[in-house]
Order: C-alpha cells, then sequence, then structure tokens
C-alpha cells in the first residue's frame, strides 16, 4: 500500500440534526444511504445541470465531511449556507485543520473507501498536526503526482484538471459511470437535466482515457483530427491521459482514418 498527502485538498464538515437531510436535497450522491468507512463521490450543481462542486462525502462523529478542492473550499462552505435556510446544520471551512491522504496500490485496511473505483483505494482525514506522523506510520509520502499517475491509469477524471467547473455535465465528466450521481435518490439541485441526459442518452461529451504517443500535451490543449476540433486534452502520467472529447467526431474520425492530435503529441482512446 502506498500513502499520499494530497497538499490540493480541502475540507468542509457538515454537522448538526439535519446535516444528511438537508445535503440530500442538494447534491447528485446519496447522503442518507452513505456509510462509515465509505466516500462517495458526489457534486453539486447549478441549476442547469452543470457541476460547480466535487467532492468526495465520508461520515466523521454524526458530521459530514466533503473532501474538495483546497481552492473552492472556501466558496463551496458560502454555497451551502446559501442554501441552509432555517435547516439545523452548522457548515465550516475545515481546510486548516485537517489534512487528506489518499491510500492506494495494494490492500488497505483504514480510511474511507473511495467508492469511484474498486482499485482506488481509500481516503484518511488526520488532524493537520500529526499528519507527518501519520504518514510516517503509512511507510511515507508517496507523493501527489504518483497519486495521479494511479488517477489517471484508472480513467477517474479531476475537477479544475480534466473538466471545468461551471462548464461540465456531471455525464461528461463521467460522474454517472463513477458512482457520482444516484438517479433513485429524488431531486437534487439541477436533477432535471442531468436525469434527461441519462434517459434520453444525449450525451455527446465525455472524459475519456487515451494513450499518449509523444511529449504530453498540457491541460487544456485542443485534440484535433484533420482540421476538425473534437476536444481538449486533460490530466496525463506514463504515457496516458484523460480527454474531454465529442464522442461522435472521435468516430467519424476513426471512420475516416484519421489520427487524434495535440500538439506533437498523437492520441490514441483506450
Amino acid at each position: 500500500m502506498k500513502a499520499a498527502k494530497l497538499s490540493d485538498r480541502g475540507l468542509v464538515r457538515v454537522s448538526g440534526p439535519e446535516a444528511r437531510s438537508f445535503l440530500q436535497g442538494l447534491v447528485t450522491g446519496n447522503v442518507l444511504t452513505l456509510e462509515p468507512g465509505e466516500a462517495r463521490w458526489a457534486a453539486l450543481l447549478s441549476p442547469q445541470g452543470k457541476i460547480l462542486f466535487d467532492f468526495l462525502m465520508s461520515v466523521a462523529d454524526e458530521a459530514i465531511l466533503l473532501d474538495v478542492k483546497a481552492e473552492k473550499a472556501a466558496e463551496l462552505a458560502k454555497r451551502l449556507t446559501m442554501y441552509r435556510l432555517r435547516a439545523k446544520v452548522d457548515i465550516a471551512d475545515a481546510s486548516a485543520d485537517f489534512v487528506v491522504i489518499a491510500l492506494y496500490g495494494g490492500p488497505v485496511g483504514e480510511g474511507a473507501k473511495d467508492s469511484r473505483h474498486a482499485d482506488m483505494g481509500a481516503r484518511l482525514i488526520v488532524p493537520a498536526a500529526g499528519a507527518d506522523a501519520a504518514l510516517l506510520t503509512l511507510g511515507g509520502d508517496y507523493g501527489a503526482a504518483d497519486y495521479a499517475a494511479h488517477r489517471i491509469a484508472l480513467g477517474i477524471p479531476e475537477g479544475g484538471v480534466d473538466f471545468a467547473y461551471g462548464d461540465a455535465f456531471p455525464a461528461e465528466a463521467d460522474m454517472d459511470l463513477f458512482n457520482g450521481v444516484d438517479f433513485k435518490k429524488g431531486c437534487f439541485v439541477g436533477q432535471e437535466v442531468v436525469a434527461r441526459m441519462h434517459y434520453r442518452s444525449t450525451v455527446r461529451t465525455r472524459v475519456t482515457k487515451v494513450l499518449v504517443e509523444g511529449a504530453a500535451p498540457e491541460p487544456g490543449a485542443a485534440i484535433t483530427a484533420g482540421d476538425k476540433a473534437v476536444g481538449t486534452m486533460g490530466s496525463s502520467a506514463n504515457g496516458i491521459g484523460l480527454a474531454l472529447l465529442r464522442l461522435d467526431r472521435v468516430e467519424e474520425a476513426a471512420q475516416a482514418g484519421l489520427p487524434l492530435k495535440s500538439g506533437e503529441a498523437a492520441l490514441r482512446p483506450a
């Protein structure tokens, strides 16, 4: 097993007697069935169904912890507070008090199991003051880059790198494929748009794993087939990348025998 300190992750803590029911009506994942020992992917959407924040939800002492991009934590706490009204909940950005550690690459005996993929590993949330000691007991810090390579190899997108906040629908970020949307839980913000795309099979753009031949393009680099744009590059490591692709245009390119290119790199959907 490996461990990696994820300094780019923050934490929003939602507590109080109505924490679960409050979040249940807002986010894409099912909060009522969330069990201790599980980290479940979910998102808070705009009313138009686009991802504003994505996070891993876990349970700690009856509170719900939202493991989110560090630069989005304060904004998420503020947005949730706007929805609070008279709900009996407390919402706080607890990023300064805790550190998120990813456990992966082998059998994991502790932490909250990441339910996005069977091989993804687990998340361990520890007090910031004890993070270094915790890493030592886990065999040291393998680093965020090593964990990112693990994530990419499994095809798991990351917000802000593989899809843009405020611009991507959950299906475009593969949230429907990696347990990030519960279509049976009932209403949540943006639910009508998300359900319509799901049941009418109108998803034309998705984050897709690609094999990269040549120097890896930077995230956001254009991907073309001939003279037609077909998508944008996301994160990559060890010859594997994630790309946001227009599936119909990629299929047309394949039928025409046109390779996918991004800069000097050749890409092949995996």
